[in-house]
């Protein structure tokens, strides 16, 4: 049945051509090759219009899209690689950070450091005239504690004196020196600020919500 209808289509094509090929073969060789180049022109047309052109436009597309992917590829990258030398930058200032608050007393080693740096002053000879804490100075981490001093000896005592309080293991810092003669002939009349800094332990929120 199948090999009948294929017979049945096949006489029909040629049937229907052989008149369109008997005329083609009385025209000129000119004609003749006039038509093969315009038949080879549809022929290709039809296939770059209906063939070339889509897939050129999805090949233009997808080439697009993937310099756009690798254009955000690449700025994903340069954000991480800065995220990440941010992170270490804030790892390293940490680190920093922690070191320096422990050479920053709490509040109950507060009079032992006072009595080290009075120590000081006794230890290199100087005379106490004044030694006064005054009220601490808090700011977010931690607490400046100024201790008016006043000091009589002489200059190299009192150089010595500077220097042992520069070695103590908690941070001093001497303001506001002033000198004038005293009384007692060789002898200076030492003024300063020495200014210490007190750990400052924030407090947790938690546990005070308010009552509704």
């Amino acid at each position: 049945m199948k090999v009948k209808e294929k017979n049945r289509i096949s006489n029909f094509i040629h049937q229907r051509s052989a008149p369109l090929f008997t005329k083609v073969g009385t025209l000129s060789r000119v004609h003749r090759i006039l038509i093969c180049i315009l038949t080879f022109a549809v022929v290709m047309g039809g296939f770059y219009y209906f063939f070339y052109m889509p897939r050129h436009e999805e090949m233009t597309r997808l080439g697009d899209e993937h310099l756009r992917l690798k254009g955000q590829l690449d700025t994903y990258k340069r954000k991480a690689a800065l995220l990440n030398k941010f992170k270490k930058k804030m790892a390293e200032a940490q680190i920093r950070f922690d070191s320096a608050m422990t050479a920053l007393p709490d509040k109950k080693e507060i009079p032992n450091l006072l009595t080290d740096i009075s120590n000081s002053g006794k230890d290199a000879g100087l005379e106490f005239i004044l030694f006064q804490p005054r009220a601490e100075v808090k700011t977010a981490y931690y607490a400046e504690i100024p201790v008016d001093i006043k000091v009589q000896g002489g200059y190299h005592q009192v150089g010595e004196f500077f220097d042992k309080v520069s070695r103590l293991h908690r941070i001093v810092n001497m303001k506001n020196i002033t000198m004038m003669p005293a009384k007692q002939e060789g002898n200076l009349l030492t003024s300063c600020t020495a200014v210490t800094y007190m750990f400052v332990e924030k407090k947790s929120n938690k546990g005070k919500k308010k009552k509704k």
